[in-house]
């Protein structure tokens, strides 16, 4: 391949292949018919010995090469991106497409006051959201998959705290929740006082987790109390867990700012825990070469914005949660997608 006759503007097409998998949506985001991409493609391939995407039933896929080359490519058009891109960003006039990593509950917590603040502005922007499949995004932001990933991310937020400003990565506080303890609403540990240390143990546990693994936070702390529970069944989404225990004995944890948002808050009990964890911080995470973006500046400042309005339900004030969260504080470090 002859660097000096390459096109550089085909990077920017398989830029957005790469993002979409998908050649309907890329030419979308790129304001190019479907045929034009194809084509530019075609030419990538043929200049690059490689057919970097390959069609399947889930669309497309790409090759080791395409794997290798995606992240310096897109490393390098955001690098450009800010060499010419205008200081001031117009939400109104950009069809810019962000991709934003997150699990379901952060997604329903946080994702309406977004839309919300989108459609006040008339944004023209899209948002592509992607799956968490731990607690861990660095691998996503790193391989440029996501924009920003939002979540509780403890191990993360650790090494940007010790690493500072040589940290790859920055962070913004969107909101704190906690979790409680959920069950059915006519569970007998629903009962005032019913919630023990030694009936916890006891009962049979629903795990929300990312990665299917079958040990949580709340195992890590209860381990340090010298005590241990049953998980009966392990769910990858917090709608399924909290559906599950909405209609069986199962106990789970949820966080708190995530149960209204359920659409059957009535037929759950909320308790707070035994065994008491730290508060948990929501907050996006972000790329650095990505800081002199002024797009995603602007969409940094909607999540924040639109954090402010998620606060924690007053439905555990009272003696019993003070009970409750007495027992001492244990940060929440595991890397599932509960405890």
């Amino acid at each position: 391949m002859n660097f000096r006759t390459l096109d550089l503007n085909l990077l920017r097409v398989f830029d957005a292949v790469m993002a979409e998998r998908n050649l309907t949506r890329a030419a979308e985001q790129l304001a190019m018919t479907q045929p034009a991409v194809s084509n530019a493609l075609r030419r990538l391939r043929e200049a690059l010995g490689d057919q970097l995407l390959v069609r399947s039933g889930a669309g497309m896929v790409p090759t080791p090469r395409a794997d290798a080359l995606w992240p310096e490519v897109r490393d390098a058009l955001a690098r450009l991106r800010e060499l010419i891109a205008p200081d001031k960003f117009d939400p109104a006039q950009s069809r810019r497409v962000f991709r934003l990593a997150m699990a379901d509950v952060t997604a329903a917590t946080l994702m309406p006051a977004v839309v919300q603040r989108i459609e006040r502005a008339n944004a023209q922007i899209n948002l592509r959201l992607v799956p968490l499949t731990s607690r861990d995004p660095r691998p996503l932001l790193d391989r440029a998959e996501c924009d920003l990933a939002v979540g509780y991310f403890p191990d993360v937020f650790a090494a940007v705290a010790r690493d500072g400003e040589l940290s790859p990565l920055r962070r913004d506080q969107i909101y704190e929740s906690e979790y409680v303890c959920v069950m059915s609403a006519d569970h007998p540990l629903a009962r005032p006082g019913a919630l023990t240390l030694d009936a916890y143990c006891a009962a049979h546990h629903l795990l929300v987790s990312f990665s299917g693994r079958a040990h949580g936070f709340v195992d890590e702390a209860l381990a340090a109390a010298g005590r241990q529970r049953r998980i009966m069944l392990t769910v990858n989404q917090f709608f399924t867990g909290a559906r599950v225990v909405a209609s069986s004995d199962l106990l789970t944890l949820l966080p708190r700012t995530f149960v209204p948002t359920t659409g059957f808050a009535d037929r759950l009990a909320v308790r707070p825990l035994p065994i008491a964890l730290e508060r948990v911080s929501v907050e996006s995470v972000w790329h650095a070469r990505n800081r002199h973006d002024p797009a995603l500046a602007w969409l940094r400042g909607v999540l924040v914005e639109a954090g402010a309005d998620v606060h924690l339900p007053e439905d555990l004030a009272g003696p019993e949660h003070e009970a409750g969260m007495a027992t001492g504080l244990l940060a929440a470090t595991g890397d599932e997608g509960d405890g």
